[in-house]
């Protein structure tokens, strides 16, 4: 149940891997910054932010990461190009990590992209994303491949068969329109439609790494926000404040454990719980990989060797 078959694909962004069989290495997490809402926005049209606020959330990720052996890196959100420029500015500034862009229209993608070539930034680039909704899916592979992009995220999905072999279908169709861009990385995004739809993107992970051994993932926190924003927004006061944290970080936590190789994890702000979470879920994963193979992960960056590492050696039999 938790080990694959097929030779299962282990990337490298930035020297950040990502994939590989579950419970091996560990999930990529990828929070957000400049969203709607984030409180280092001072002023968008005038291309104004905290600087202070943003570097010591980066620095806070960092720190997570370290404690818990998780990689990570930050998808920065904009509207138009010149806004994501400076983004791009402070970040690569402010971290060596590499970075997402997450930007919905084309048009404002790509000149964020060009930019990132022109910096020459591209090994530090995962760009996000080739979509099933694309206009031109061959065209604008063909356009990011020649500014150097090496790291693609691919979002799959079926408007017709919501199902996880929908999902899996979809990415039969991307991956042939794909062929020509031979990119280094592609993690496949299965779409979190809703927060209950994540349950069909965690089966359709599953599937993806059976077929072609990618690495696989969603972005959980499209469904826990929209939940937040839909029911938990008019009745805080009888769910309580707690409620959210822990929907939140239960959610992405049965993200990972369900063949998550990385998973979008939402504003900045949630990464005190995720990280956590997803840590013991991981750490549950790769034990239970160990138990159905008899082989124990050599990662020491796992959450399991970080946070447990007296009983990593109970099972190694060196206490």
């Amino acid at each position: 149940m938790f080990n694959f078959d097929t030779e299962q694909k282990v990337f490298e962004i930035a020297g950040i891997k990502v994939g590989g069989q579950p419970g091996v290495n560990p999930p990529l997490l990828i929070p957000s910054m400049f969203q709607k809402g984030d409180p280092a926005i001072e002023s968008r049209r005038q291309r104004k932010f905290n600087k202070q606020l943003a570097g010591d959330n980066i620095k806070r990720m960092e720190e997570l990461s370290e404690m818990t052996g998780m990689p990570a890196l930050v998808a920065m959100v904009a509207n138009q190009g010149e806004e994501m420029k400076n983004y791009i500015d402070f970040y690569v500034e402010a971290t060596d990590l590499p970075f997402a862009i997450d930007m919905w229209n084309l048009d404002p993608r790509m000149e964020a992209t060009k930019y990132v070539a022109e910096q020459g930034l591209q090994d530090r680039l995962l760009y996000n994303s080739v979509t099933v909704w694309s206009p031109d899916v061959p065209a604008e592979v063909e356009l990011i491949k020649e500014l150097g992009v090496k790291h693609v995220v691919t979002v799959v999905m079926d408007m017709v068969n919501q199902t996880p072999s929908g999902r899996l279908s979809s990415l039969d169709d991307m991956l042939d329109k794909m062929k020509p861009g031979e990119f280094e990385s592609i993690l496949v995004d299965t779409s979190v439609m809703n927060l209950p739809a994540t349950g069909i993107c965690a089966l359709a992970n599953r599937l993806v790494k059976e077929k072609y051994g990618l690495p696989a993932g969603a972005a959980s926190a499209n469904g826990t926000y929209m939940w937040q924003k839909s029911t938990y927004r008019d009745n805080r006061e009888k769910w309580g404040e707690n409620a959210f944290v822990g929907l939140d970080a239960g959610t992405h936590a049965a993200s990972v454990a369900l063949w998550g190789d990385f998973i979008f994890s939402g504003p900045m702000w949630g990464i005190d719980s995720v990280f956590p979470a997803v840590a013991a879920a991981h750490s549950m994963v790769s034990l239970m990989n160990w138990a159905e193979t008899g082989e124990l992960t050599q990662n020491e960056s796992t959450p399991l060797h970080k946070l447990w590492p007296d009983y990593v050696k109970t099972l190694k039999g060196e206490e």
